[in-house]
């Protein structure tokens, strides 16, 4: 799988692209990753990518020519989505990861300043956002979005059978999980863990979903009882 990232800072990518479960996974040539900057495709002698904007207001916009340019310098694979990381973007969410896992490239536009101009969301198949918040740099998104992916591809993640049974995966949240010691500061491992009966474990860890759902994202919880009313 391939990664093109359009970034004013590559170096950004530098140390998580060489570090755990994504450094191996690109040491195995699981995905590769590329970084195109938009300022080597400025047109003017100072390299300029970004300018006023206008109508006025504060800040500076980055230029349509360069982040056109980049875009359309980069091999174009079948299966491919270009990805303009926007707050104005649809969220990321885990069903949207694992959809994306199954291109053969995703190439990431970062924005920064104040945004890009209007017209590069013509470039863009996809405008995904991280949350309702804004950031310094559209790298942070993008990393995340790319770690996100690749952990699904196969190969990343020693055990495939984790990645069925974690937070968003079904449209709930995760379980409590526990590990040695079985008591640490007063507070005890559930009984029903150390019990060896699996079915009362799955039992267990399902009413813990639920209720952790419920509790903690009501939103999740009644998406997920709308889901199940319409499959049933």
């Amino acid at each position: 799988m391939r990664f093109d990232i359009i970034t004013l800072f590559p170096e950004f990518f530098e140390s998580p692209l060489q570090t755990s479960l994504l450094g191996k996974a690109i040491a195995k040539q699981i995905a590769t990753v590329h970084c195109t900057n938009p300022r080597d495709f400025a047109l003017d002698k100072h390299r300029r990518v970004d300018d006023e904007p206008y109508g006025g207001g504060v800040g500076m916009v980055l230029k349509p020519e360069p982040l056109f340019a980049a875009v359309e310098s980069l091999p174009v694979l079948p299966r491919r989505e270009v990805v303009l990381m926007t707050p104005q973007g649809e969220p990321l969410t885990q069903a949207l990861l694992s959809e994306l896992a199954d291109c053969e490239q995703i190439v990431i536009i970062c924005g920064h300043y104040e945004g890009v101009d209007e017209r590069v969301r013509y470039l863009a198949t996809r405008e995904i956002s991280l949350g309702d918040f804004v950031l310094t740099c559209g790298e942070i998104p993008a990393l995340a979005l790319l770690n996100g992916v690749v952990r699904l591809r196969p190969g990343t993640v020693g055990k495939v059978e984790s990645l069925k049974a974690e937070s968003f995966e079904g449209g709930l949240l995760d379980y409590p999980q526990y590990t040695r010691p079985a008591v640490f500061r007063g507070w005890a491992v559930p009984d029903v863990l150390r019990s060896g009966d699996h079915g009362a474990i799955a039992s267990w860890r399902q009413v813990q979903q639920y209720q952790r759902t419920r509790d903690r994202r009501p939103d999740l919880w009644q998406t997920w009882q709308q889901q199940r009313s319409r499959d049933d």
